[in-house]
């Protein structure tokens, strides 16, 4: 089994780092393939928290490789922040590996997130504002900086005085914002140079030849399936894929390497920022979600919507992302509820759509068709088998994977890793079917666009 990837089926937060930390033991390097420090991993090693926002989740194990990919999009400052911090904490990080062909977020990289997100205000998408999408433009605009920029001054000033002027420009003119110098952004990335020389390597040759020699690699995705800049619900999207596929072209993979698709998600539904939320909960029942499930962005700290499960998108994750087996994260927070509800389809304009409507639009007039189950009062952080799980539960679970059409392996009952139950087997090809499952309705169709 030489490549896993860990993919997000929901928007994000599924708590894909406990899903790594967890398979972490058997493998010997892990990948991270795109997004940038606008995600975050919260992962609980006995009564010590972690939060990671670039380094992967594997540098919790001393035999593994963390390698940042080259479609990450790398502050080095928070990078050299977190890097520090892991060491005064204990942990070794020499063996930390960034690509040379990742791309650089420049403080006018910031600047401009946050400038655009004020200007736009209520109609802002929601981002981070931690220079993200500017990052990813300029590098589809070819005039973008790399990790391995940084190591010849001579040529990053160069490069720099030629960008340079268009980007203060935008700044002074348009928004208002005072530009950057550039002999100050200079002399820091010569301060980031020095600090992370030794971690940039050719990762792509890293993880081929590591394949090669038959040893077991992760890939871990940040984000989720639906905030994905093509897959997702457009405009309201991240901006790169966290998709499976990206793992392919952010870690220098090629698909037939890939054995392991495990998708992760929430025995409930969660987002963070504006977009369409058919299933939000805005009363006291997700009010008591948010408090039990601790639900506030690891990045931000701000506070994650959050709604009923929804099948409807996990379908279409499921075969977007040819997923194998599914890890079923947080279902210990349901308990107490007298009753939990699962969106099975929804209605739009009067018309019953099955498969799932990314255009934001279309999604922000869809009404949730729900299916109920009885809740249970029972805690579930000390079950370690299915038959330990109140009935009601194991009903609940058997019922999402129905929905779903793949096999939920995992099912995970608080935050530690020890706090996870083996369920079934994990496949380790995907499946041949479509990943549609139980769907056999219509299209969008008459609902339009």
């Amino acid at each position: 089994m030489p490549t896993t990837v860990i993919v997000g089926l929901q928007w994000g937060d599924e708590g894909k780092g406990k899903t790594t930390d967890f398979l972490a033991e058997d493998v010997t390097a892990v990948v991270r393939y795109q997004g940038g420090d606008n995600a975050g991993h919260t992962i609980m090693l006995g009564e010590e928290v972690f939060k990671l926002h670039l380094v992967p989740s594997g540098v919790l194990y001393p035999h593994i490789t963390p390698i940042i990919g080259n479609g990450v999009v790398v502050n080095p400052a928070t990078l050299i922040a977190e890097l520090d911090m892991l060491a005064s904490r204990g942990l070794e990080v020499d063996r930390v590996r960034v690509s040379k062909h990742a791309h650089v977020i420049m403080p006018y990289h910031i600047a401009l997130d946050g400038a655009m997100e004020a200007r736009l205000a209520s109609a802002a998408v929601g981002t981070t504002r931690r220079g993200i999408g500017p990052a990813y433009a300029d590098r589809a605009w070819r005039i973008g900086i790399r990790m391995e920029d940084l190591l010849d001054g001579p040529a990053l000033r160069g490069k720099l005085a030629r960008i340079l002027p268009e980007k203060n420009a935008t700044l002074q003119r348009q928004h208002r914002v005072e530009g950057f110098d550039l002999d100050e952004l200079v002399t820091l990335a010569a301060e980031w140079s020095r600090r992370l020389e030794h971690h940039l390597a050719d990762t792509t040759q890293l993880v081929q030849e590591r394949l090669a020699r038959g040893e077991h690699l992760l890939f871990e995705g940040a984000q989720g399936t639906l905030l994905d800049l093509d897959h997702g619900s457009y405009p309201f999207v991240t901006s790169s894929n966290p998709i499976a596929g990206g793992a392919c072209t952010g870690g220098g993979i090629g698909p037939l390497q890939v054995d392991e698709v495990l998708g992760v998600m929430k025995a409930y539904a969660t987002r963070v920022g504006a977009g369409p939320f058919p299933t939000e909960l805005t009363e006291e029942i997700g009010e008591g979600i948010i408090d039990r499930g601790r639900e506030f962005g690891t990045t931000t700290g701000r506070r994650r919507r959050v709604g009923w499960f929804d099948a409807v998108p996990l379908r279409y994750a499921v075969a977007v992302n040819s997923v194998s087996s599914i890890m079923l994260n947080k279902i210990d927070i349901l308990s107490g509820l007298d009753e939990v509800l699962i969106c099975t389809a929804y209605e739009v304009d009067g018309h019953r759509v099955d498969w799932w409507p990314s255009d934001a639009d279309v999604l922000a007039r869809a009404k949730p068709v729900y299916e109920r189950f009885p809740g249970w009062t029972e805690p579930l952080q000390d079950c370690r088998s299915m038959s330990d799980l109140p009935d009601n539960a194991r009903k609940y679970v058997d019922a999402v994977e129905r929905l779903s059409g793949a096999t939920i392996a995992l099912v995970s009952v608080g935050p530690e890793r020890h706090q996870t139950i083996d369920r079934k087997p994990r496949p380790l090809r995907p499946r041949p079917a479509s990943g549609l499952g139980a769907w056999s309705g219509p299209a969008l169709g008459s609902a339009g666009r």
